[in-house]
C-alpha cells in the first residue's frame, strides 16, 4: 500500500511517498523525479519499506528561496528520515540522486546502512556525457509535450528506450513547476566533487550502470566503484540512463539481493 503524506522539512511542505513493510529504504530521484517516479520499482522490492520524496522545488515540495546545494540537499533527505521516524537506512540515489546518496553517506554515515548508485557519477570532476544530449536532458521544455519526449527518448536516455521510447508514457517524467525551479535546481548541483572523500565513505555500495548511458557515461561508474573502500560494480549491458524503470524487472532484484546479502554478512 502506497501512502502519501506531507511533512515540513527545513521549513519546506515536502511530500513524502511511504510504500511496503520491512527495512528501510530512502529513494533519492534525479533532476526532475518526483516520488511517484519509483512506483513502477516498488513490485520488485518486497521486504522494504520504502521512502520517496519530492525534492525542494519539484512536484509537491515547495520552492526554497534559494537554491539547495548537495549538501543541502543531503541535509533534507536526513531530514525526510527523520520526519517518518526512521534513524538509519539503506539508501538508493538515482543521477542527481545518486550524488547526494554519497553526500548523505559522507556527512551523515549514522543515517545510512548500505547504498546502491544507479546511472550515478562523481560530480564536476567527471567524464560528462555528450554537450548536446545534456542540453536536451536538462531543458524543462523536453518533458512537456510527451509526444515530443517519446520520439526523443531514445537518443537522450539509451538503453531499452532506443527500441522502446513508448515506456517513457507510463512513467512519472514531469517538468519543473517554473523557470525558477528549473534555475534553482541546476544551479544548486554545481562545484560539488565526491572524489575528495569517496575513500572514507565505508558502508557497502553497489554502483550500478548501464553501458549505453548518454547521460553519464559508464567510466564514472568505474571511478566511483574503485574509490569506495567496500564497492561492487553491476555493468548493466545494454542499460541506459534510466535503465531502473526501463529494466526494473532484471534490475531491481539485483539490487534487493544485494540489500539483502550486504545485512546478513558477517561483521
Amino acid at each position: 500500500m502506497i501512502v502519501d503524506s506531507t511533512h515540513v522539512i527545513d521549513g519546506l511542505s515536502t511530500r513524502v511517498r511511504v510504500s511496503g513493510q520491512g527495512r528501510p529504504l530512502l529513494l533519492i530521484g534525479g533532476l526532475w523525479s518526483q516520488a511517484p517516479m519509483f512506483d513502477p520499482v516498488l513490485p520488485y522490492l518486497d521486504g522494504f519499506r520504502t521512502i520517496a520524496f519530492d525534492p525542494p522545488g519539484i512536484g509537491e515540495t515547495d520552492l526554497p528561496t534559494r537554491p539547495y546545494s548537495v549538501q543541502r540537499l543531503a541535509q533534507f533527505a536526513a531530514g525526510v528520515l527523520a520526519a517518518v521516524g526512521v534513524g538509519r537506512a539503506d539508501v538508493l540515489g538515482v543521477s542527481l540522486g545518486g550524488a547526494v546518496a554519497q553526500e548523505l553517506a559522507h556527512a551523515h554515515p549514522e543515517r545510512v546502512d548500505r547504498m546502491v548508485l544507479v546511472s550515478t557519477g562523481p560530480g564536476t570532476i567527471a567524464v560528462p556525457g555528450r554537450l548536446d544530449i545534456l542540453l536536451r536532458f536538462g531543458r524543462p521544455t523536453a518533458y512537456t509535450d510527451i509526444t515530443q519526449l517519446e520520439q526523443r527518448a531514445g537518443q537522450i536516455f539509451g538503453g531499452r528506450l532506443r527500441e522502446h521510447p513508448e515506456l517513457v508514457r507510463g512513467w512519472h517524467l514531469r517538468p519543473p513547476a517554473s523557470t525558477k525551479a528549473w534555475l534553482y535546481r541546476l544551479a544548486g548541483t554545481t562545484g560539488w566533487s565526491s572524489l575528495p572523500f569517496l575513500h572514507s565513505v565505508t558502508q557497502p555500495t553497489l554502483v550500478i550502470h548501464g553501458d549505453d548511458d548518454p547521460i553519464v557515461p559508464l567510466v564514472n561508474a568505474r571511478l566511483i566503484a574503485c574509490r569506495l573502500p567496500d564497492a561492487r560494480l553491476e555493468v548493466v549491458e545494454g542499460g541506459g540512463h534510466l535503465l531502473l524503470l526501463d529494466s526494473a524487472a532484471e534490475v531491481a532484484p539485483v539490487i534487493a539481493g544485494f540489500l539483502t546479502r550486504a545485512a546478513h554478512r558477517p561483521a
